[in-house]
């Protein structure tokens, strides 16, 4: 499936969830959230998941005013999870709280394999806070492209920047973490830029 033809896919189903078709959120969750939450770790880290749920929470009352379609709801979507965040990290700067006991969390089942779970979510995360420790612009700029998929024009009107000065911080950004890649002996690093962020 092409880039076209998935933001299509994206904009009819954008369209019913605005008419309120349940399915229809149901699936714009399902295709955007993977992508916002990874986003949103690299901004605030373990505090990603209760942001991504206001940001949710603000879509559902919003969406029937939402205009735009297609790669336009992952920007609106991303610009939302962004003032959440930063707003968190404002909140938190003034007074920081303390972390949950880890006693309360012992005997929460879980309905995933736990040994598969934890290997991906690690992965993830390790991947996640290696992009996390670029400059914030150029963090930002890869996590907006790259896991969330927004052209530069759309990262562009999230970050509040010139199109051109987000291409160059991805570029930049990405360039760095192959460095350091290298710098540290990992193998199979991909020689260039990536087409999409061209």
């Amino acid at each position: 499936m092409t880039a076209g033809q998935a933001a299509a896919d994206l904009s009819a189903t954008v369209r019913a969830a605005r008419r309120g078709d349940e399915e229809a959120f149901r699936l714009l969750y399902r295709e955007v959230q993977p992508g916002l939450l990874r986003y949103l770790r690299g901004l605030v880290g373990e505090d990603a998941e209760d942001l991504a749920s206001e940001t949710w929470l603000q879509i559902a009352r919003d969406i029937h005013s939402f205009r735009d379609e297609g790669a336009g709801f992952r920007g609106w979507a991303a610009t939302i999870a962004r003032h959440r965040a930063l707003d968190h990290v404002r909140r938190n700067q003034r007074r920081p709280q303390p972390g949950l006991p880890v006693d309360v969390l012992a005997d929460l089942p879980s309905a995933q394999d736990t040994a598969d779970e934890a290997i991906g979510l690690a992965a993830t995360n390790a991947t996640i806070a290696f992009v996390a420790t670029l400059p914030r612009d150029q963090a930002e700029a890869v996590l907006l492209r790259v896991v969330m998929g927004l052209d530069a024009k759309a990262a562009a009107k999230v970050m509040g920047k010139r199109t051109g000065a987000v291409r160059t911080a991805a570029w930049r950004g990405l360039r760095t973490l192959a460095e350091r890649l290298e710098r540290a002996g990992v193998t199979n690093v991909a020689a260039g830029t990536p087409r999409n962020m061209r």
